[in-house]
């Protein structure tokens, strides 16, 4: 689709979005309920799949769900729910019509409750009422960070790294659950421990395993809110990477036609920590047939095609062990660590590079403009990455007024925005800044687009050049007219 066109349909959604946000606040997209509140029963899940995706270094839980209104009177609210824990480290709330991709309008809220019960609930909006016995399916999911306990808790640097993950065999639900099961994916098929539980009709047993896949279920007719404590060990000999502070930067230059991107990290490993000193005459004799590890060796980042200026520090300077490499398919920025990050370990870095400001910004009409750039970028790794908190900040030029944004990560995600002036060289009123913070993200919403309007006129685009050359002006004249001041000593 072409960008116009899709500019287009994003700034139609820029003041019911913006509005929606407004109402949240700068905590979060929530909505106060009394402490007693429990969910009315007026829907019932007639037929329930949870699927829990394990394979890379943070889980990701999807519920797809047939839900029928079980009430006389049409209903538009149904409820998720989730410990106070587990809402601590979700993140990435996304809700869409299994069956009809063209439904959209599912608006997701968090319910704040009393803070000391252990029942938290998401509210969603259906997009119409439900009428008496209509039904709908749902596709829900979600991510939960900070979800793995390496066990054991220490390891040699060459050792297998195992990872234990804990849920419920029987999915959440707030609602009557008439049939229901639970598959549980991991990253390979090694296995040595999960939760056994008695079975239901053939099966005397659940889980079914099938290589590297765990079955739960089908479980009969289950009341709200039943669980059944589970979990599971596995073998993850990867990195357990999380970063647990991104900042973006994006620099948008008219004068200079450029557009400077730099990014700031936060990084740590959270997998199992080394038993003993690290060995570096050991770690070198191992790259020779390169092993798998959990040592975090490497990061690669793919950039949009055109980028260039490529650079990487970190706290003592710049890093020489990095590779740039940029042609007309692709561009790509391969770093090396100083050192390779294990468990427990820590190691923060900037990266930056520079872009042609055409293959992101457009003039719409008049004095207005668009930018439309990814919300978050950085690595793209196997394994896959997790950020906790994240603060996109956009430097548009000195003068731009009128700032509008609208994004396609989830809602839900974002906690803050605001718009305000900073002043950098030559500057007189300052640059106008859009900081947009949020939390809890993965790599699968990278590339998420962020779309950045505002207004910038003829006057406020020379307003730097004018400055600077009545400046320069000024200068001239004054040291021309200090050169015409007669300082010499009369001979009369």
């Amino acid at each position: 689709m072409k960008f116009t066109a899709v500019a287009a349909t994003c700034l139609s959604l820029f003041s019911q979005v913006l509005g929606e946000i407004n109402v949240a606040g700068p905590s979060s997209s929530k909505v106060t309920l009394p402490a007693t509140f429990k969910p009315p029963q007026v829907f019932k899940n007639v037929n329930l799949v949870h699927v829990i995706s394990l394979e890379k270094n943070y889980a990701k839980e999807s519920i797809n769900v047939l839900i029928e209104n079980a009430s006389s009177e049409p209903q538009d609210e149904y409820f998720v729910p989730f410990t106070s824990d587990q809402m601590e480290r979700i993140g990435g709330f996304e809700v869409k019509d299994r069956k009809d991709a063209s439904v959209t309008g599912f608006v997701v809220e968090a319910v704040e409750l009393d803070r000391l019960s252990d029942t938290q609930y998401y509210r969603i909006r259906l997009p119409a009422p439900l009428p008496a016995k209509g039904q709908q399916t749902l596709g829900i999911s979600f991510y939960y960070l900070n979800s793995f306990a390496p066990l054991p808790a220490a390891i040699q640097q060459s050792e297998k790294q195992y990872l234990v993950y804990e849920f419920s065999a029987y999915c959440q639900s707030a609602y009557p659950t008439l049939k229901q099961k639970t598959e549980v994916k991991l990253p390979s098929s090694d296995v040595p421990d999960y939760t056994k539980i008695a079975g239901s009709g053939e099966a005397k047993e659940f889980p079914q395993k099938q290589g590297s896949k765990l079955t739960y279920g089908p479980f009969p007719e289950l009341p709200a809110g039943a669980v059944s404590p589970a979990k599971v060990r596995y073998e993850f000999t990867k990195p357990v990477t999380h970063v647990s502070l991104y900042e973006r930067d994006i620099e948008v230059s008219h004068w200079g036609g450029n557009v400077a991107f730099e990014e700031r990290y936060t990084l740590y490993n959270h997998g199992a920590n080394l038993s003993a000193q690290f060995n570096r005459v050991k770690w070198a004799q191992s790259q020779y047939f390169n092993p798998q590890s959990y040592a975090l060796k490497e990061l690669k980042i793919p950039l949009r095609v055109g980028s260039k200026d490529a650079y990487f520090t970190d706290a003592i300077g710049n890093v020489s062990t990095s590779r740039f490499r940029s042609n007309r398919r692709e561009a790509v920025l391969e770093l090396k660590p100083r050192y390779p990050v294990f468990g427990g370990w820590k190691y923060p870095f900037t990266i930056g590079w520079n872009a042609d400001s055409k293959n992101f910004l457009r003039k719409k009409s008049g004095d207005s403009y668009l930018l439309k750039v990814p919300f978050i970028e950085g690595p793209k790794q196997p394994e896959g990455i997790a950020f906790e908190q994240i603060q996109v900040r956009v430097l548009l030029p000195e003068g731009a007024e009128n700032v509008k944004f609208y994004t396609t990560i989830p809602q839900s995600a974002i906690t803050d925005f605001t718009v305000d002036l900073q002043r950098t060289y030559l500057d007189t009123i300052g640059r106008t800044v859009l900081t947009i913070k949020a939390r809890n993200l993965v790599d699968d919403f990278r590339d998420r687009d962020l779309i950045v309007s505002y207004d910038y006129s003829l006057v406020a685009s020379l307003r730097k050049p004018l400055i600077i050359f009545s400046s320069m002006m000024t200068v001239f004249v004054g040291m021309w007219a200090i050169s015409k001041v007669n300082v010499k000593f009369s001979t009369k």
